[in-house]
């Protein structure tokens, strides 16, 4: 698997000129295949993709300290930002040329504690529903060593041009 490649500046992301040249899916796949820069979030918040098929996105990440909450298991916004990934990703997969997306809302629910760097997870987002102006995906994470559930999430986007 190839490392990702995150952006360290506004310099090194695509121009709205250049996203306009490629259909949701050669972004996301170029993204997940380092051909092109992964937005710097990942990086902050220990994430990255690992799958990524029209209508489907998977990332993988380590919690560790730095995303704890003040009883020592994982903050609900990684939880949060991770599924707001992987559903708004799957969403940008089933785009074609000259169409962005912006989450309007997203839900989760935290089935389970998660603790500091005690495994991997895996953030699967699955589309449900791709229209025209809008996209509707769900989301959940799972426990890349146990299997188990974590969180579940949904999303609506914005579908707009570029």
């Amino acid at each position: 698997m190839t490392s990702p490649r995150y952006a360290q500046s506004m310099a090194e992301l695509l121009t709205p000129a250049e996203l306009r040249e490629l259909d949701g899916l050669e972004f996301i796949q170029g993204i997940r295949d380092g051909r092109l820069p992964a937005p710097p979030i990942g990086q902050t918040l220990n994430y990255r993709m690992v799958e990524a098929e029209h209508g489907r996105v998977v990332f993988r990440g380590t919690p560790n300290f730095a995303v704890m909450n003040p009883i020592g298991t994982v903050h609900g916004g990684w939880f949060g930002t991770l599924l707001d990934s992987c559903m708004a990703c799957a969403v940008q997969t089933t785009l074609p040329k000259g169409q962005g997306y912006t989450t309007l809302e997203y839900k989760i629910n935290i089935i389970r504690p998660l603790f500091a760097d005690s495994q991997d997870v895996l953030a699967i987002g699955d589309v449900q529903h791709g229209g025209r102006r809008t996209g509707i995906a769900e989301g959940k994470v799972i426990g890349a060593d146990d299997g188990k559930l974590y969180a579940t999430g949904s999303t609506t986007c914005l579908i707009f041009g570029l």
